[in-house]
């Protein structure tokens, strides 16, 4: 059964006449006629009584009438809302973030300008590790995920939104403080307070002790950024940060760089789909459109978090 029968057998119903109806859907009479045959044979029921003078309903006519009207009313609504959606006037945006983006991107304000402009887009705003972001990203709980890059994203499409230099942040009067040259051997006789595994910026640092052939001690793991900073703020371990984080609690939070080449800290927006295709929400379409007009999203970056260690060594 075709949407366009339905249209042809409505018609006829309310016409009552094969002739009338076939110029109301801008056929022929001999195709209309073909359509309504196919259509009776399809469902093994004669719809209509036909005379010389007239055409009128059987008793299977009448009841398919009914539900043929509310087909196409469902149909004509399902088009509706597609186009909406389309349009940006209904939908929904589900984004994931790690905490404290500033000063990389203030994403409260660029939701706020998202909304004025799309009013209707029901927005919805998450906070998680990376681990968790991805899974939600692969699941289809998130449209958007903002995360620091650890590793290689496999499967889901990356815009670099900020690269920042890693600093190691420590107490104010911790003898690394101020030093421009720390070695990496020096790091492995400090504790370390860091975020909790599944963290992206955690695994980054993991992941450049791993390749550096460097062990560390973690004496705190925390899944919040202002109480890793108090705590190094205290004296009680030493953290690598990005460089704006740490300057930002400077002089609260000594800072120390390491010898060599530099860390890079990378801030990615995430999403599924085929790098260089649009995504598939029209909601998380406009709003990468508003991110890339915020001037984000072009961040210079020359990242070598695999050898900065251990070319340092």
């Amino acid at each position: 059964m075709e949407l366009r029968q339905l249209q042809h057998f409505i018609a006829v119903a309310e016409e009552g006449h094969f002739t009338r109806a076939a110029g109301r859907v801008n056929i022929v009479q001999s195709a209309l006629s073909a359509s309504i045959r196919a259509l009776e044979g399809e469902l093994g029921a004669q719809l209509f009584v036909r005379s010389t003078r007239q055409v009128r309903l059987t008793a299977a006519g009448s009841v398919l009438l009914d539900k043929a009207r509310l087909i196409l009313e469902a149909v004509g609504a399902a088009r509706a809302a597609v186009v909406e959606v389309q349009s940006l006037q209904r939908g929904k945006l589900s984004v994931g973030t790690m905490q404290s983006l500033p000063p990389f991107l203030d994403l409260p304000a660029l939701l706020a300008r998202f909304h004025a402009q799309h009013p209707a887009i029901e927005i919805r705003l998450t906070q998680g590790g990376a681990d968790h972001m991805l899974d939600c990203l692969r699941e289809g709980r998130l449209d958007l995920a903002f995360f620091p890059l650890g590793a290689d994203a496999g499967d889901v499409v990356t815009r670099l939104i900020a690269c920042e230099e890693m600093v190691l942040a420590c107490g104010p009067d911790h003898p690394l403080a101020g030093r421009a040259d720390v070695q990496p051997l020096e790091l492995a006789r400090v504790p370390f307070v860091d975020f909790e595994r599944g963290w992206g910026t955690r695994r980054q640092v993991d992941q450049i002790f791993a390749k550096a052939n460097i062990q560390r001690r973690i004496a705190f793991e925390v899944n919040e950024l202002g109480t890793l900073l108090d705590l190094v703020a205290q004296g009680l371990g030493v953290a690598l940060v990005p460089e704006a984080i740490a300057r930002g609690h400077h002089p609260a939070v000594g800072i120390a760089h390491l010898a060599g080449p530099e860390i890079c800290w990378e801030l990615v927006v995430a999403h599924m789909g085929t790098p260089g295709q649009a995504h598939a929400n029209p909601a998380a379409r406009a709003f990468l459109d508003l991110l890339g007009a915020s001037g984000d999203g072009s961040a210079p970056c020359e990242p070598r978090p695999a050898q900065a260690l251990a070319g340092a060594s």
